[in-house]
């Protein structure tokens, strides 16, 4: 986290120099250069844990995004994927390279591939997550996998190509090689904010009952907090008013705003017309005041929901969707207690339905709740729904039982195939299809019986566990790859802007990935 340079300085010598050591003598400081040849091997320590860790799992997800710091762009990637033996959710960072020219979606398209198969994982990434922008969903919607058809009809398919397509193709054939990308899923959590941000405030601005009200309540807010951010004096009379400080939004925090207008919330009619007189500003009136109120009280599901689909340590793909029909749930309770936004909630919750339309009825999403204990068809509101979930979990379980039919037979069969195992692979016949099932609607059955809600219970139903390894795997958020930006910082300080590209990314995944290390 320090410059290299560091090592060399007198003082910093001079402290070394006062340790005692445990064989005896002082401690010596390594030179410059001597330090570097210590963090180029450390980092190669560091990669070869990784590839080594990735050769032994089958399911990874990522996330990626593109970070902007002293003029200068940066491609993140990390790796997200649950741990076999342990079912404990692991990441790390992959690449914070740098990023050239133009945000194209060809151009993201041959990175993103590049750092995929420099650890190998291009054919074991179940998702990857990113934001709604358009250069990343234009990337993975052009470089994705052709599906292979069996039918003659296909193969006799005429298939027309654009020409000038085809004269000014840049990232389809790079050195011969084709670019693949995984599937694409986006951020949930970006997706939530356009609601809350972008969505509410058109809602409210154009409804003749909210539009005045919301207008002179935010304008009069937005007062407060310039005066009491801006002026030493003025936050001294808030503070010295209510022992504590105004929160000021901030464009780079999504529930900033909905926290900084419950702050005010929580404050008197009293108190605020003091602070407003004492600060010369227009005071609230109650009419403003109880639309601050209902707005916060509407908006609050929607705030939860955004912090626990930024979760990475106990957070799945699964969460998802639970999260999202509660949700709705939980926002339309809301409309019998509302007066001036009574009709908010309806809002908010025909936006969900819109936004996250191709997630609320897909399978993948579905088999990853259902295959979380904590879910399982809880989540579920009707009965149809939950045969219909089931339903899906029994396919996938036959499907695995029949592709892997080791896995399905009894601890005895396993032991006679250990006796003789090239004689067993020759006499290899298909499964009886009645056991297939019953072994697949036993284990089911018993699943959704089980009380236990931890992830550590998956170790008892081998099937479920498999299928919850692989679509459980990635994260419903971008917020990772964020997090991962915030240590950028710390590393490409100002003082450091003479670091090269290869050298900035060596000591950013030291830092980030230092568990790694042997």
């Amino acid at each position: 986290m320090l410059p290299l340079s560091t090592v060399v300085s007198e003082s910093f010598r001079a402290v070394l120099s006062k340790i005692p050591l445990r064989g005896g003598g002082k401690g010596v400081a390594p030179c410059r250069n001597t330090f570097a040849k210590i963090l180029d091997s450390e980092y190669e320590k560091i990669m070869i844990e990784l590839k080594k860790t990735f050769e032994e799992l089958q399911y990874i997800a990522t996330t990626a995004d593109i970070w902007t710091c002293h003029n200068k762009s940066y491609l993140g990637v990390t790796a997200h994927w649950i741990n076999p033996n342990n079912l404990e959710r692991e990441k790390a960072a992959l690449a914070c390279r740098r990023f050239k020219g133009h945000h194209s979606h060809d151009a993201i398209a041959v990175e993103l591939d590049n750092i995929h198969s420099t650890y190998g994982i291009t054919h074991k990434i179940t998702a990857t997550v990113t934001d709604n922008g358009s250069n990343f969903v234009k990337a993975f919607k052009r470089y994705q996998p052709l599906e292979d058809s069996d039918s003659e009809e296909d193969e006799d398919e005429v298939t027309f190509t654009d020409i000038n397509d085809a004269l000014h193709a840049t990232g389809d054939d790079i050195d011969g090689n084709v670019i693949t990308l995984p599937p694409h899923k986006r951020c949930a959590s970006h997706t939530l904010n356009l609601i809350s941000c972008t969505y509410v405030d058109k809602w409210l601005l154009s409804k003749s009952a909210t539009k005045a009200v919301y207008r002179s309540a935010t304008a009069k807010c937005t007062a407060l907090w310039n005066k009491s951010s801006r002026s030493a004096l003025a936050t001294e009379t808030v503070d010295d008013l209510l022992s504590k400080k105004l929160l000021v939004p901030c464009t780079t925090r999504w529930n900033s705003f909905y926290d900084a207008l419950a702050r005010i919330c929580d404050i008197s009619m009293v108190d605020l017309n003091t602070i407003s007189s004492k600060l010369g500003l227009p005071a609230i009136t109650e009419r403003e005041q109880q639309f601050l109120k209902e707005y916060c009280i509407a908006m609050k599901p929607l705030t939860v929901a955004l912090d626990i689909l930024q979760g990475e340590e106990n957070c799945y793909h699964g969460t998802l969707l639970p999260t999202i029909e509660t949700l709705m749930l939980k926002t339309e309770a809301l409309q019998s207690g509302l007066q001036i936004l009574r009709d908010l909630p309806d809002a908010i919750v025909t936006a969900i339905k819109t936004r996250f339309a191709d997630v609320l009825g897909n399978e993948e999403a579905i088999l990853a709740a259902v295959t979380l204990p904590k879910f399982k068809l809880r989540w579920l509101r009707s009965q149809e729904l939950k045969d219909k979930a089931k339903a899906s979990l029994l396919a996938e379980c036959r499907r695995i039982v029949l592709e892997e039919p080791q896995q399905g037979n009894s601890t005895s069969t396993q032991q006679h195939h250990t006796d003789s195992a090239k004689e067993n692979d020759f006499f290899s016949f298909e499964e009886d299809e009645e056991e297939t099932t019953s072994l697949a609607e036993n284990q089911v059955a018993d699943y959704i019986r089980s009380t236990a809600q931890n992830v550590y219970s998956l170790c008892g139903f081998s099937l479920i566990k498999k299928i919850s390894l692989r679509f459980n795997a990635a994260t419903p958020s971008s917020a990772p790859v964020e997090r991962l930006f915030s240590l950028g910082k710390l590393v490409f300080s100002p003082k450091r802007n003479r670091l090269s590209d290869q050298k900035f990314e060596k000591l950013f995944l030291l830092r980030y990935n230092h568990w790694f290390s042997c």
